[in-house]
């Protein structure tokens, strides 16, 4: 179907058609090992097995003709409704017809754990209660009239590069199994059975039956060797132990009893989905190449585990009283920075999900890319940058960790001492900085911030663990680092600058009250939150920053980033303009998804969501706003408000 994709009513810029759904169209699904997106009109569009960082097996979020696994009334494209059942990631859509109304469920399944005559092969994290199964499944009801029900799948192994070839697997036409013809070793094999009749024709599986009221069907596609449900009672028992499974593990977060709570529930489940519970990763996105500028070059693959993103996730995951998820991820850690035999490795900025630590980037040329947005790329060469922030976020991070569960993890000792040395050793040394610019490298003021937060916290943690020598030379080189900043990154007006020797602003300047660097009250804090909402937004949205004044070695402008207009928020709490952040968490939360999700950006002129999606970094940054207005304004008038990040 065509899409539109518009501006503003206020902006009077025209409606376009385009083939594509818009990118906050998209729901998100996922077992902690997999993820897809389901377009509105009941399509997957995005689905790589059996990782998220592995080949599309349905890529039409990227190409068209890339692949789809469609499942929806024969006639429509437009659904009455869609939702999440309350408390987890299943979809449920609603369909009408001219002569009737069908409900369609959509999960990745997860089970209680299943491995139990052999060790995972995959699998490196302590097991929990559930697993998954490796297989995403839909179920149908027809409540009311009669529906046709029609049902689409395509794949289109290895980002479309390779050729599909179905063939019927069981006694009739209820079981069907595609491989990637050109190479079937090396890319899964996919299994779907149906109480449907397959019908194969070239590449695709379609399926069609007219259902009346009280009639049901379900589709599974399974890359795996599980077992496969064979009955509608036996899919619907999967579909009901995965909603369980979701709310188990909402049920033990802390939410407050606020009209917003449905929103940090949301960004908790988002967050939890873009773990690969194998080994404690955490994607910064599910998706790879989605346009930060329509139609621009500004695609990059985000399917990877940035140190970054990850322990500002944990912040997120910590305020609502979610912690189990930085025991995995701390041991993924563990075992990134060593090999098999011990051998350590500094920390990088991004591994893949498994622990790769190379990760080269390259163009899938053949392919159109979102709504003609090229190239599509795989890979990430940031992966070898130097961003001097990385050892302060993991540093914060385990030091958030101790303050909520007062144990320290002693397996990280070796490895949190090398990066609190490793800060120390670099930070008077330029970078690429947080937004992983790709010009030259410069002396960014949060760089070098980030790495007083790894001297601070190395030596707050130092105390305890009995080494006051490490706490004492540790914090005189925070303060040494403080003064440096203090002198060179800050201008004439009293305000925190991007780079040293340079006006510019940077959005990340507002993390400086948020991670302690100065006490909120500081004339400089203030100047500087308040100039960066003055002068670095477009229509109240806060830019990371202006693409004219910064070497970011890429064409085109970019929309306003939303992590950074929830840090906005944050920092007006922290100076005390709570009316002000009040306002600005309510309108970026106006802007979520219909499924309150978000992408990267937000274009100011449409509102459109850009960038790849669901993104990690957005969600974690609102929940730490919405919970700094929320405690704020249930504890100003006592004049005792503690921010969401509880600092030191």
């Amino acid at each position: 179907m065509d899409h539109y994709h518009s501006s503003s009513p206020l902006s009077g810029a025209p409606f376009r058609r385009s083939p594509f759904p818009p990118i906050d169209d998209y729901a998100f699904l996922s077992d902690c090992e997999s993820t897809c997106l389901i377009a509105r009109d009941g399509t997957v569009e995005w689905m790589c097995v059996p990782r998220p960082d592995s080949p599309s097996v349905f890529g039409s979020l990227l190409d068209r003709s890339a692949g789809h696994f469609r499942l929806s009334p024969h006639d429509r494209t437009v659904p009455a409704a869609r939702r999440y059942l309350p408390g987890g990631l299943v979809l449920e859509t609603t369909w009408q017809t001219d002569t009737g109304w069908m409900i369609v469920r959509d999960a990745l399944v997860m089970s209680p754990w299943y491995d139990v005559e052999e060790r995972s092969t995959t699998h490196r994290r302590t097991p929990s209660d559930w697993e998954a199964e490796h297989m995403l499944l839909r179920t149908v009801r027809c409540v009311n009239g009669t529906v046709d029900l029609y049902v689409s799948c395509e794949p289109a192994f290895d980002y479309h590069r390779g050729r599909t070839e179905w063939s019927y697997t069981g006694k009739v036409y209820e079981e069907a199994t595609a491989v990637c013809r050109n190479a079937p070793d090396e890319h899964p094999t996919l299994r779907m059975t149906t109480d449907l009749r397959l019908g194969i024709e070239d590449r695709e599986v379609r399926a069609r039956r007219r259902l009346h009221k009280g009639d049901t069907a379900f589709v599974a596609l399974s890359w795996s060797d599980c077992p496969m449900p064979h009955t509608f009672d036996e899919a619907a028992v999967k579909m009901t132990a995965t909603q369980d499974y979701w709310r188990e593990w909402i049920t033990t977060g802390r939410f407050p009893d606020h009209p917003w709570r449905t929103y940090l529930q949301s960004s908790a489940l988002t967050l939890k989905g873009l773990t690969y519970s194998p080994t404690g990763a955490l994607l910064a996105a599910s998706t790879t190449s989605l346009p930060e500028t329509p139609g621009g070059e500004r695609n990059w693959d985000y399917r990877y585990a940035w140190v970054r993103d990850s322990t500002f996730a944990l912040w997120g995951l910590y305020t609502l009283g979610f912690d189990r998820e930085a025991d995995d991820f701390f041991s993924f850690i563990l075992d990134v920075s060593r090999d098999a035999d011990g051998v350590r490795y500094p920390l990088q900025v991004m591994y893949g999900v498994g622990g790769e630590r190379e990760l080269p980037e390259s163009t899938l040329d053949h392919l159109s890319g979102y709504d003609g947005a090229t190239p599509v790329r795989i890979g990430n060469d940031a992966y070898h940058q130097q961003q001097h922030d990385i050892w302060g976020t993991l540093l914060d991070s385990v030091y958030l960790h101790v303050k909520s569960r007062g144990h320290f993890p002693q397996t990280l000792l070796h490895t949190l001492r090398r990066q609190v040395e490793e800060a120390a050793a670099n930070w008077r040394k330029p970078d690429r900085g947080i937004w992983e610019v790709r010009g030259e490298p410069q002396h960014f003021v949060s760089s070098k911030v980030m790495c007083w937060v790894a001297l601070d916290r190395g030596a707050k943690l130092a105390e305890p663990q009995g080494r006051p020598d490490y706490a004492r030379k540790w914090a005189a080189m925070a303060d040494e680092i403080k003064a440096d900043v203090l002198e060179h990154g800050v201008d004439e007006r009293g305000v925190f600058t991007q780079r040293y020797g340079h006006p510019s602003l940077d959005a990340s300047a507002l993390l400086i009250p948020l991670l302690r660097f100065l006490p909120a009250d500081d004339p400089r804090v203030r100047a500087t939150v308040l100039a960066i909402a003055d002068e670095l937004t477009e229509d109240g949205l806060v830019l990371r920053y202006r693409v004219e004044t910064t070497d970011d070695g890429l064409a085109g402008k970019e929309g306003s980033f939303t992590i950074c207009s929830f840090w906005l928020v944050s920092a007006l709490v922290e100076i005390g303009e709570v009316e002000r952040a009040a306002a600005l968490c309510q309108r970026l939360l106006d802007y979520a998804s219909p499924l309150k999700l978000y992408a990267e950006e937000i274009d100011t002129e449409s509102g459109r969501h850009l960038g790849n999606f669901p993104q990690a970094f957005t969600h974690l940054a609102l929940i730490n706003a919405v919970v700094h207005v929320i405690r704020a304004e249930r504890e100003i008038g006592a004049g005792n408000f503690r921010p969401a990040h509880l600092g030191p």
